[in-house]
């Protein structure tokens, strides 16, 4: 009779010893684990995304967005800060990723959480919830024709699918000290009212702004009585104010609702709000030695355009797409000489600049950079 010693059987003894390289297991784990990585995870999350624009029949979403017209107003960027909605209008390279996780929590409690709950526990037999509605209107305000186009976010609506109750459904991490809704969610409100009694000839006075915590999945719902004067005197003011600024190829200023929207913005460098390298820059070009870029977005920025190459800065930093998108010189800010991007070693730290060898052959130290922002765009550099 065995022992029960001799009746264990150890995890190397149950098919074949796992720890041998030579193995069938350890070989499955080194196949398994060559693709889990975190690169492989974000192309394979792109690549979803890619495959899914195109299966919504949104492909346009897979490209560089064209830039709008500077009478053309989005719901949602409504009493933005003017300046980050310029950067975002006209393409301005991003200095972040974007916060995926949190646009997909803010579709699934949308569509899985808040449609539900307005479809099953809001409505009676006489209303109805509808995903969304188009609106595309315009307004003459202050001598400029704005027009406003955009989608709503679910809305609750007659046996005819006319609206009756729209919504503005937004996500946070706690809504424990949300008191009121915040100012341009009023407003996008405020736009899909307008909007949709424009478009059904109806008029639409009541909303909601609903907002659900990312946390513990409390809501806050504050109901909204559309306002004329809060849309004329605020609304239509900021819309008729941006265009003039888009018209006049102005940078406006840098005014956020609130500090929120620095904090997270990704354009923060290019404004001056960053490291402070930089300042009232505009929306064109690559910011000389700024060398956080994700390669993503440095690839979406060349996409959007075909007069301009990467910044030596960024050749460094991603010397991978040199050979598609080409690269400027590096120039002394001194003896203005010009240098091949690869011909300067330098450690891509941007608190550390190359420095100019002619400049430090004669005693002197100065530094390189490559071409200014508008520079870049505007074809003055010498190829």
């Amino acid at each position: 009779m065995r022992t029960d010693e001799e009746r264990c059987v150890t995890p190397n003894s149950a098919n074949g010893d796992s720890g041998d390289p030579d193995s069938p297991i350890q070989s499955t784990v080194e196949r398994l684990l060559t693709p889990l990585s975190d690169d492989r995870f974000r192309d394979w999350y792109r690549e979803r995304q890619y495959r899914q624009n195109i299966e919504n029949g949104t492909p346009f979403f897979n490209g560089p967005s064209p830039v709008s017209d500077p009478e053309r107003h989005s719901p949602s960027r409504l009493l933005k800060c003017h300046r980050k909605v310029v950067y975002q209008q006209c393409n301005a390279p991003e200095e972040s990723n974007d916060p995926e996780g949190i646009f997909w929590f803010g579709t699934r409690f949308e569509e899985d959480i808040a449609f539900p709950f307005l479809r099953d526990a809001v409505t009676d037999s006489e209303t109805y919830v509808q995903n969304s509605v188009w609106v595309d209107f315009r307004v003459e305000t202050e001598g400029v024709e704005l027009q406003i186009r955009g989608e709503t976010d679910p809305l609750i609506v007659d046996a005819d699918a006319v609206p009756i109750l729209p919504t503005e459904i937004k996500t946070k991490s706690s809504v424990d000290h949300t008191t009121e809704p915040n100012r341009s969610h009023r407003a996008q409100l405020h736009a899909y009212m307008a909007g949709l009694s424009k478009k059904f000839d109806i008029n639409l006075t009541d909303g909601v702004v609903l907002y659900g915590s990312r946390e513990t999945m409390d809501v806050k719902i504050f109901h909204i009585k559309f306002d004329t004067e809060f849309w004329d005197k605020v609304v239509l003011k900021w819309a008729a104010e941006h265009t003039n600024y888009r018209l006049s190829e102005r940078l406006p200023p840098a005014e956020p609702e609130s500090n929120w929207e620095c904090k997270f913005c990704a354009y923060s460098e290019r404004c001056g709000q960053g490291e402070k390298m930089h300042k009232d820059t505009g929306s064109k070009g690559l910011l000389p030695l700024y060398t956080d870029y994700p390669r993503q977005k440095v690839i979406k920025y060349m996409e959007a355009r075909s007069n301009v190459k990467l910044s030596p800065t960024i050749g460094h930093v991603y010397p991978d797409l040199v050979t598609e998108y080409g690269v400027y010189d590096w120039v002394c800010q001194t003896c203005e000489r010009s240098y091949d991007w690869d011909k300067i070693e330098w450690n891509a730290a941007a608190s550390t600049p190359p420095s100019c060898p002619v400049c430090e052959e004669n005693g002197d130290r100065s530094w390189l950079r490559g071409p200014n922002p508008a520079d870049q765009v505007e074809g003055r550099i010498h190829e």
